[in-house]
């Protein structure tokens, strides 16, 4: 009998390389979270609002939010409105809650006038309590 060394053969040797596969799992998903989520916050109206000092946020009355595009559009809570089915609609809610505020949010590029009409609308349908909404003023 032969006393030797026991031959073994020798392992895979140690492997160097990055393993990416968790990484493009985990970029896919957010990738899909976010070709979902994209159209969820552009699905807003774009106003270029006015700047005033002494803005203020918060309101304790019920409101509705009355928007006033650059091109003369009237969307009221996110829904487009023509001038008939707004003063329905004022008329309605003043009916409902006669102590609704509006926060009328107007583009800057929009004429005063237009505003003093959409104002005189609001004020026939019964609600009196308008608020303006605007950017503040950045500091320096």
């Amino acid at each position: 009998m032969a006393f030797g060394r026991l031959e073994r053969s020798a392992g895979a040797p140690p492997m160097s390389d990055i393993n990416v596969t968790p990484l493009v799992d985990v970029m896919l998903v957010l990738v899909v979270i976010f070709i979902l989520a994209a159209p969820l916050l552009a699905g807003s109206l774009r106003l270029e609002l006015p700047r005033a000092q002494g803005t203020a946020s918060g309101a304790a009355a019920p409101a509705v939010l009355v928007e006033l595009a650059r091109d003369g559009q009237v969307h009221v809570d996110g829904a487009v409105l023509g001038a008939a089915a707004l003063a329905e609609r004022l008329a309605a809610l003043a009916a409902e809650r006669p102590d609704t505020e509006i926060q009328l949010r107007a583009d800057a590029a929009v004429p005063y006038g237009r505003v003093v009409e959409l104002m005189g609308v609001a004020h026939a349908a019964g609600l009196a309590r308008i608020a303006f909404v605007a950017e503040p003023v950045p500091e320096r």
